[in-house]
């Protein structure tokens, strides 16, 4: 599922880019920069709630390795993974249902490499203070409760990896969880720069390179 959902994101995002920069900008129209918004919400939102799921499949493979087998059971996983779906489309459909009802005037180009949020939000020529407070209140539980569900999961795995005599053992355990952390670090900085702590001033450049982070480099 998560290699679905990068695979999804890169079909939405890279075009766009590479399109972008060989041609020095790209045109599309508004709905389909809309429906490149909406699929590019959800495949973020999924991927929020997936690596969730998978520090809590690492919780139970180290701190309870022998009951694993009867609490992650692949019926338990399907339901995980429905949930993490539904949840994704529903939270994308209001934010982007949102953006959709604003009213645009005569701007129309995006300092960006692809239909994210905020760039389309600043060429609106209506009231936006509705839709910005909905986007981070939105972004509370589809960002914030994952990530604090994660940092919890992996203070119980280094307290029982702490636990572990042997150096080996410890290793082994640590580099079931390695590149998972490393993903989490990578996509959950860069989405609570972007959308949970965002600024009206904040530098396009710096905003496109952490894009970039969670668009490109993980996946």
């Amino acid at each position: 599922q998560l290699s679905f959902s990068d695979l999804l994101l890169s079909v939405v995002i890279v075009p766009t880019l590479l399109s972008t920069v060989m041609n020095e900008g790209a045109k599309i129209p508004l709905i389909g920069c809309i429906v490149q918004l909406y699929f590019f919400g959800t495949t973020e939102a999924l991927q929020c709630l997936l690596l969730t799921v998978m520090s809590y499949d690492r919780y139970l493979a180290i701190c309870n390795p022998l009951r694993y087998s009867s609490l992650m059971s692949h019926k338990f996983c399907d339901k995980l993974i429905a949930i993490s779906w539904l949840l994704s489309l529903s939270v994308t459909s209001v934010t982007v249902i949102t953006l959709a009802t604003q009213e645009f005037c005569n701007q129309n180009t995006i300092n960006h490499f692809f239909c994210d949020y905020f760039p389309l939000l600043e060429l609106s020529c209506s009231d936006t203070s509705l839709a910005w407070i909905l986007v981070i209140t939105v972004s509370v539980p589809a960002i914030v409760f994952p990530l604090m569900f994660i940092i919890g999961s992996y203070i119980c795995i280094a307290h029982e990896i702490l636990k572990i005599v042997s150096s080996i053992g410890r290793q082994k355990a640590f580099s079931t969880c390695s590149s998972h952390l490393a993903v989490v670090s990578i996509f959950y900085g860069t989405l609570i720069g972007i959308y949970v702590v965002p600024t009206r001033n904040q530098s396009q450049t710096i905003s496109k390179l952490l894009s970039l982070l969670y668009t490109v480099v993980t996946p």
